[in-house]
């Protein structure tokens, strides 16, 4: 019979957030993957449980080469715990290639549900939650940041990204640039911990706040593009648009999309509005 793979959350900051499966689980598992090693043994003496089970490392570094390894061992029969420093498994964390060979292997897959920055700092943003997307990090280098940025600039949906604190300046200066310096964000630092802090306000300020630096673990929350105005719909000024666009170069079908995605409408419709001004003219 096969084993189990169990994704555990772990505490984002504040110990006692632990799920209280989460020590049962850590008792009963006959593996336990750690991202960190360490980490895990300070959390399980926090816990005050014992982690019978063999603990091996699975990071960034070693995910690709250990996970068939794991993944043979669930189909064995093996109970594996997975969990990451701080947070939900597979979010920005390893935990993704060991669940899709779990999946392919047949083995099942389930969770001890816990802490996750994402849905946190979503909640404490003030901004709105009913739409979002979760972005991850973005690049290092400079370009890459921008064009990235700029795919979302036209995202109608609120955008949450994680950042390393040395690069939260040129990330916040680079998002005021795509997305316009009065667009509202919040900049959410060391959740639940004891220094807890949530900026919030135009791109533009806290950019500026943050140049001055900025420490510790960050999750930055941005407001999603605004819909567009009732003018801009109108069949003739989507046309303009397109026709401006052709004019600078940008061939007509990749126009018709970026502008589709510009004003929140399907590229039919305006497709429909550049052939009726074609018929017209």
């Amino acid at each position: 019979m096969s084993g189990v793979l169990i994704l555990a959350g772990s505490p984002i900051g504040e110990l006692a957030d632990a799920p209280p499966r989460l020590a049962e689980e850590l008792a009963a598992a006959d593996i336990v993957a750690a991202e960190d090693t360490r980490r895990l043994r300070r959390l399980a003496q926090g816990l005050g449980v014992r982690v019978p089970g063999r603990v091996v490392s699975y990071f960034e570094g070693n995910e690709v080469s250990r996970t068939p390894e794991l993944a043979d061992e669930l189909a064995g029969g093996a109970r594996v715990l997975l969990i990451t420093d701080a947070g939900m498994p597979s979010v920005s964390d390893p935990g993704y290639r060991l669940v899709a060979a779990a999946v392919e292997r047949g083995v099942r897959v389930t969770a001890v549900p816990g802490p996750s920055a994402v849905l946190t700092a979503l909640a404490l943003s003030g901004l709105p939650v009913d739409r979002f997307c979760f972005e991850g990090f973005l690049p290092r280098k400079a370009g890459e940041r921008a064009a990235r940025l700029r795919e979302a600039a036209e995202e109608r949906r609120t955008l949450v990204y994680f950042e390393s604190p040395h690069r939260v300046a040129a990330s916040l200066a680079a998002m005021a640039e795509a997305f316009g310096p009065a667009r509202r964000a919040a900049v959410c630092r060391e959740l639940t911990k004891t220094y807890e802090e949530v900026r919030r306000g135009p791109l533009s300020e806290l950019a500026e706040w943050a140049s001055g630096g900025v420490r510790g673990e960050i999750t930055l929350v941005v407001a999603g593009a605004p819909a567009p105005a009732p003018a801009e719909t109108d069949p003739a000024a989507l046309a303009r648009a397109v026709a401006a666009r052709e004019s600078a170069g940008t061939p007509r079908k990749e126009a018709i999309t970026e502008i589709a995605r510009a004003v929140g409408l399907p590229k039919r419709v305006v497709y429909a509005a550049v052939v009726a001004e074609r018929d017209e003219g």
